[in-house]
Order: C-alpha cells, then sequence, then structure tokens
C-alpha cells in the first residue's frame, strides 16, 4: 500500500468511526476502501453495505442505552451510574443525539430532569430497539447450549430472601456454567424489568397478567401466624383470620403484594395505626423481630416462618384454621424468550428445593388462595 492509500484507508478508518467506539456500532463505509485499496486481497470487508455516506451516525446501541438510563432516573448522575460511565460521558453523548436529531429530549432543570413529548416517543422506540437486539443476543445463546451463559432472574421480596438459599445449589448443579444475575424488587418494577429485556424470568405470585408474558404456577404456599413466645395465643392449635383483627397486626408497607394479600385474608384489618405507618417498606425478616420483642403479632408465608421456633425461643407459629389460606407463585417470562430449556430447568429445580410448608401444583387439598393486584406503573 503506497502512502496515497495509506491517508485515504485513515480517511476510511474515521468514516467509520474506529475510533472510541465499540465495533458491534461500527456501520462501514466502502467509498473510500475502493479507492484506497487497488487490490482487493489488502483489505478484508467484513461489510460491503455503504451505510451512511456523510457524517457517522451517532445513534448507536450504547447511545439508546443512555437515552433510556435517563429517561428512567431522571437525574444525569443517577443514569450514568446506571450505565456505569462519568457524568460528562454520558450527558455528552445525550447532547450529540439531539444535535443529530435536530430536536430537545430533555428539559434540564437544577434539580431534576424532565422528558420532552417528542422525547418519550422516541425513548418508546429505543426501548423497541434494545429490546430486540437483546431477543438476537437470545436466540443466538439459545442456538449453543441454553445452560450456559448468564440468566438473568427476578423474584418479589417475600419470595427470594426464603427461596434462593434452597435454589441456588440445585440451579448451579443441573447448570454449574450458568451464572445466575439476580434483581429483588416489587411485582410491578420486575413486570416493566420483564417487559424491556433486562430479566428472563421473574418468580411472582399470581394473579399476574401482562400481555406477551407467560405464567406457569409452581406451588401453592400457605400463611402462617407469628407470635411472640409468651402470647396468649400459643396455647392455641390454629389461629381464624378473625381473630387478627383485635390484636396489633405487623404488616409490610403499602404497595407490597403480601400486604395486600394478607388484608384480602383479614379485610377487619384494614385500619392503619400509627405504628403500622412507621413500619413501610420494613422487610419481614425486621418485622419477624419485632414480633420476638412483643411488639405485636404478624402473618408470613410458611417458606419464612417454619423452623422459626427452632431457632429462635421468642418465637412461636401456628397454622391457620381451615380452610388456610395461600398464595400461588409462579415463573413468568416472554412468550418471545428463546432458551426454553433454561425455563424447564428452573422450575423443576425449585420443585424439587424442598421448600418447607409449600403445595406443588397437582397436590390436593382445600385451601383458600389469596390474590394480588399489580399496581400500575407510570411511564418514564
Amino acid at each position: 500500500m503506497d502512502s496515497t492509500n495509506t491517508v485515504i484507508a485513515s480517511e476510511a478508518i474515521q468514516c467509520w468511526g474506529y475510533a472510541g467506539v465499540p465495533k458491534n456500532n461500527i456501520l462501514p463505509c466502502v467509498k473510500h476502501l475502493d479507492k484506497a485499496f487497488s487490490n482487493k486481497n489488502d483489505v478484508t470487508i467484513r461489510d460491503t453495505t455503504c451505510y451512511n455516506m456523510g457524517a457517522p451516525n451517532l445513534m448507536t446501541l450504547t447511545y439508546l442505552r443512555y437515552l433510556l438510563a435517563l429517561a428512567r432516573e431522571k437525574h444525569f448522575g443517577r443514569a450514568a451510574e446506571r450505565c456505569r460511565v462519568s457524568q460528562p460521558t454520558l450527558s455528552v453523548a445525550i447532547k450529540k443525539l439531539e444535535e443529530e436529531l435536530g430536536i430537545l429530549l430533555f428539559e434540564r432543570a437544577a434539580s431534576e430532569v424532565r422528558i420532552t413529548e417528542a422525547g418519550r416517543h422516541i425513548v418508546t422506540q429505543a426501548e423497541k430497539v434494545l429490546t430486540a437486539v437483546n431477543h438476537i443476543h437470545e436466540i443466538a445463546a439459545a442456538g449453543k447450549d441454553p445452560l450456559v451463559g448468564s440468566f438473568r432472574m427476578g423474584a418479589i421480596y417475600t419470595i427470594g430472601p426464603y427461596l434462593l438459599p434452597h435454589l441456588i445449589p440445585k440451579v448451579h448443579q443441573r447448570a454449574p456454567r450458568m451464572p445466575l444475575v439476580i434483581q429483588e424488587n416489587y411485582t410491578a418494577h420486575l413486570a416493566e424489568a420483564l417487559k424491556r429485556g433486562e430479566l428472563d424470568v421473574i418468580i411472582i405470585s399470581l394473579p399476574f397478567t401482562e400481555p406477551g408474558i407467560v405464567t406457569q404456577p409452581l406451588y401453592d404456599e400457605p400463611f402462617r401466624v407469628l407470635l411472640p413466645a409468651q402470647h396468649p395465643w400459643v396455647k392455641k392449635k390454629e389461629i381464624t383470620p378473625e381473630m387478627l383483627a383485635d390484636e396489633q397486626l405487623l404488616l409490610l408497607g403499602a404497595g407490597n403484594c403480601f400486604r395486600d394479600q394478607v388484608l384480602e385474608v383479614c379485610p377487619e384489618c384494614q385500619s392503619v395505626s400509627d405504628l403500622q405507618r412507621t413500619l413501610e417498606g420494613s422487610s419481614l425478616e425486621t418485622i419477624r423481630h419485632m414480633v420476638s420483642t412483643g411488639l405485636g403479632v404478624t402473618v408470613l408465608p410458611s417458606t419464612a416462618a417454619d423452623g422459626l421456633e427452632a431457632n429462635n425461643p421468642l418465637l412461636k407459629v401456628r397454622p391457620f384454621a381451615h380452610p388456610e389460606p395461600v398464595r400461588r407463585i409462579a415463573l413468568a417470562w416472554r412468550v418471545t424468550y428463546p432458551r426454553g430449556g433454561v425455563v424447564d430447568m428452573l422450575r423443576m429445580a425449585i420443585l424439587s428445593s424442598s421448600l418447607p410448608g409449600v403445595h406443588p401444583i397437582g397436590s390436593t387439598s382445600t385451601r383458600k388462595e389469596a390474590s394480588c393486584k399489580l399496581p400500575e406503573l407510570q411511564s418514564p
């Protein structure tokens, strides 16, 4: 290659945008290559499509990820942290994207960032693009070995801490080359992450209905009443839901699915005391510790309650009277998710985990199932 060709080849590289841009975002322009190389053996052309003959297109997948992060966080610093880049990097990228599109995507204020109406529509399309890209990677992974490569799983707060210690060894035994990326959150947030392609499968409590999402019931989990060891109810073999209305009932904060299910079992417990307001956002574990001090009673799922008496002399567990209230736990995943073998493996691993008190779907018993209404989330 002579010096002239070297200069022109340099221009071709600049046109491609190789400098500082991930290779999966490069869209080659062969206009300069035809001039640079008279002998085609001097270069291997991976893509002969002449795309964007003018200035480089800045709308890369990376920029779209920055766009979505800012739309969700509404704060440059938090969005940058979410994307694991510096704030200036993200700010410059958003500015360049706005300049390329010729519109303002965000209104900047001192304390917050507001998305414009046009920006909202563009964010919606960006989500579709990134979901499609994720699906391409999923198809490729499934074509190799569905049990190889990371698997992104979500679980609601009242399931994760009690299922995962039993489940992880089972999954590792079946798929040792499949590391788990686990997220705990509320049902509504997990549902959104699942639809966006940020999670592969979520473990939630039914009912759960979302377009494009498949659910598969796993087991019914009965509720238990947790008491201080010196409580008068310790003498009883079982507790009726109506009895809870006469006690200081400690519950999770408003918006938690399990709280709603407990209140469905005991509608008379709807009144909220000043003490209850202070507990909003607390975990089941925190409430359990407060019960052990004698502050009140609570209701727990069997996976969180069974076995506590053996480990904590300050607590007693009692079942509900027949028919016992239960919640139904299920897997949920996208209709288009290609790694079906992983879902099957996960289901078998969960059912073989010997969770305390649960009844695998298909077993025969008379139970009263509690439901959970999925709250609506505001769009970014």
